[in-house]
């Protein structure tokens, strides 16, 4: 049996907690909260002990999550680090690059995994299309959330857009070559909507649009490859591929120059989206993409295999998110200049 803890039972952490007292080869020792009344109501529920110093779980478990504000990761991941145990954080892993960078290498060091928290990885549809060899040419990403008074001590880019970034990368599979990055804040001091514009060293090129002000939610990729165009659904979790034709075929047919007389009369979106392009809807089996991600932290542990996504891939994620926070803050100064002068 894993002995692990929970470390911030609110939103997302009670839910970790529900999947590790329901994980058969997981034992749930513990779970940490300030808030009293949170911690004892979670402990209660699934029988397990309440804490309020995470402290107090060293030398009594083999691994931990860690849900807590983004600027408190470094402190209690490196903690536990030291001490040889186990830790799942959620993302962004830190506030700070080279925090990041000196959890990777004492992750290392003590030979412990050290695994960050994020879950589009393991959202079904991500997971099926990414079996696929894709080779993107182009990403269109959109985020779009109202504001959950969740994460205000980071802005929209650390808090949403790196979900995008991770599974953009994730895709892509190249070093990020340069950004261009707007965002603007609405409700406070960091940026609630964000647009940035990454170009890799490949030549793919991804533009990610994000917002937590408002008022539906919307997760959707899109991607246009050599020989196909793909368009996934993260919230119904549901995508689609449409394949073109082959090169030499779009070459001698040359649609751009009028359609064939058998397309005559026939309107535009369906002799290309029925004839032209070959839809194939994804299948796949659905699942709980925490569950998922719970079970790859165990298994890795358990069997002594490298992390699904690693403090490496976590620490990359926010170097890019870095690079476009500080490409927004820059574009904001020249801004506010020009509007003083």
């Amino acid at each position: 049996m894993l002995k692990v803890a929970v470390i911030g039972v609110g939103h997302l952490g009670k839910a970790h907690a529900r999947i590790y007292h329901e994980l058969p080869n997981v034992e749930l020792v513990a779970v940490v909260d300030t808030n009293e009344k949170i911690r004892n109501s979670i402990a209660q529920k699934h029988k397990t002990t309440a804490l309020s110093d995470y402290n107090d779980l060293i030398g009594k478990v083999d691994a931990i999550s860690v849900v807590t504000p983004t600027i408190s990761h470094y402190e209690i991941c490196r903690t536990f680090i030291e001490n040889g145990i186990h830790v799942l954080v959620e993302k962004p892993i830190t506030n700070d690059l080279k925090h990041a960078e000196h959890l990777v290498e004492l992750a290392q060091k003590n030979k412990v995994k050290l695994q960050v928290g994020h879950i589009e990885r393991f959202n079904p549809i991500v997971m099926e299309i990414s079996k696929r060899k894709l080779n993107p040419i182009y990403m269109e990403a959109v985020r779009l959330s109202p504001f959950r008074f969740r994460s205000g001590d980071i802005g929209v880019t650390l808090d949403l857009m790196i979900h995008d970034i991770d599974i953009i990368r994730s895709f892509v599979n190249s070093k990020v070559k340069k950004v261009d990055a707007i965002g603007v804040n609405l409700l406070g001091k960091n940026e609630d909507l964000a647009n940035a514009r990454i170009q890799f060293e490949n030549g793919c090129v991804a533009n990610v649009n994000v917002s937590r002000a408002s008022f539906k939610s919307q997760r959707k990729i899109r991607m246009f490859c050599p020989d196909s165009y793909v368009s996934l659904d993260y919230q119904s979790m549901k995508g689609t591929i449409y394949h073109k034709p082959a090169e030499v075929d779009l070459v001698k047919l040359n649609y751009q120059q009028g359609p064939p007389k058998s397309f005559l009369g026939i309107p535009f979106e369906e002799f290309f989206f029925q004839k032209i392009l070959k839809k194939e809807k994804i299948s796949m089996k659905a699942h709980e993409p925490l569950l998922k991600e719970l079970q790859s932290f165990v298994s890795c542990i358990l069997e002594d295999k490298e992390p699904a996504v690693s403090g490496e891939d976590g620490a990359e994620a926010l170097r890019i998110a870095t690079m476009i926070c500080d490409d927004i803050n820059s574009n904001l100064q020249l801004i506010r200049q020009n509007l003083r002068a």
